[in-house]
């Protein structure tokens, strides 16, 4: 005797053998076997100079510091990054050591993923590899445009520039205008200057009603107009 499947039957298989689709937020924000979730408190050290690159990491919450030192001691800030960065992806293109520090200058949350994980999953989900290549592209587009800055331009618009990098300005609908307790230190590491200068234009800004400080940094959209000044 023959039996055929009522519809409802057949659309009950096929919902049933239909691939989930994947969630690369989701994928971001939960824990699992090859991948966890980790906190770190202000100024404690995520992996240091010349540690094994074994992972690859996802910023939560909070804010990272990516800096590096030479042979004779010479320190460099390379990168100051906020929630929805990536970093210490270098393993995945044959660093066997982590090339630089990241330290968290805020209380942090991130995901840590396995290195073999996260190749697994670019391979096999669309959604997250197509996220990930973004990012990429656009943080060496921002690396080029800060060498060029150190390069041809005065302190000021470097400085400009990564105020309003810190405030995340252009990454959401609106900036995160309270900068994270970054030091002036820090911000002459990073754009190549001394503190002196650092201190004398971040006045100028202040006088000028770009920043203020009220229970610490914040910024104003219109320090945009020293990066668009020509």
């Amino acid at each position: 005797m023959q039996v055929i499947a009522s519809p409802r039957n057949i659309k009950s298989k096929r919902k049933s053998t239909q691939k989930r689709e994947f969630d690369a937020q989701a994928f971001l924000d939960s824990a699992g076997t090859a991948r966890k979730v980790v906190e770190y408190r202000r100024s404690q050290k995520i992996y240091s100079q010349g540690d094994p690159a074994t992972s690859v990491m996802y910023i939560q919450k909070g804010g990272v510091k990516l800096s590096v030192v030479n042979e004779v001691g010479k320190k460099a800030v390379l990168a100051i990054l906020g929630p929805g960065d990536f970093f210490g992806e270098g393993g995945m293109a044959g660093q066997s050591v982590r090339m630089g520090t990241a330290t968290a200058i805020t209380p942090t949350t991130l995901l840590d993923i396995e290195k073999n994980e996260m190749i697994r999953v670019l391979h096999a989900e669309h959604a997250l590899s197509d996220r990930f290549v973004s990012y990429m592209l656009s943080r060496n587009i921002r690396i080029e445009e800060d060498l060029m800055d150190q390069l041809f331009n005065s302190s000021e618009k470097p400085l400009a520039r990564t105020l309003l990098l810190l405030a995340r300005y252009g990454k959401q609908d609106r900036p995160q205008k309270m900068l994270p307790k970054v030091s002036q230190e820090m911000l002459a590491e990073m754009i190549g200057t001394t503190r002196s200068r650092v201190n004398f234009f971040m006045n100028k800004f202040r006088k000028l009603g770009f920043i203020h400080y009220n229970g610490g940094l914040q910024v104003h959209n219109s320090l945009l107009s020293v990066v668009l000044h020509e």
